[in-house]
């Protein structure tokens, strides 16, 4: 099996390296994705809500280039700089999965890159 590398200009792109997202067989796994506008490249980091959303629109972003939706995520891994956030960053996530919720997990990370309040990563099934 080979693996298809995926790029878009709809996300950020890599700040080391890594892909944004690597497809074997029918499944995607992106990158873990911080709140970066790749519009502007900064990074929104004021409000834990607004840099939820930055993160769930980026990871829409590469699942779209690999031909999948949030639909078809499987499972999801959400690194916070605050537990404290976590409640407030399940209210955003919760508005993009719908139906048929992914298995999630969710941890406190001592620091992430950029300082970034939160990552998010995704495995998504390809039909």
């Amino acid at each position: 099996m080979r693996k298809q590398i995926v790029y878009t200009k709809n996300a950020p792109a890599a700040i080391g390296p890594y892909s944004q997202g690597v497809i074997i067989g029918n499944l995607l796994f992106t990158s873990g994705q911080i709140p970066i506008n790749p519009a502007t490249g900064e990074l929104v980091n004021d409000d834990i809500a607004m840099a939820t959303e930055r993160v769930m629109e980026n990871i829409k972003a590469i699942l779209e280039e690999a031909g999948t939706t949030l639909e078809n995520v499987v499972k999801t891994t959400i690194l916070l700089n605050d537990m404290n956030d976590f409640q407030k960053v399940n209210e955003i996530y919760g508005k993009y999965f719908t139906n048929e919720q992914p298995a999630r997990s969710c941890f406190q990370a001592a620091k992430l890159p950029k300082d970034a309040l939160v990552e998010i990563e995704v495995v998504a099934a390809i039909e």
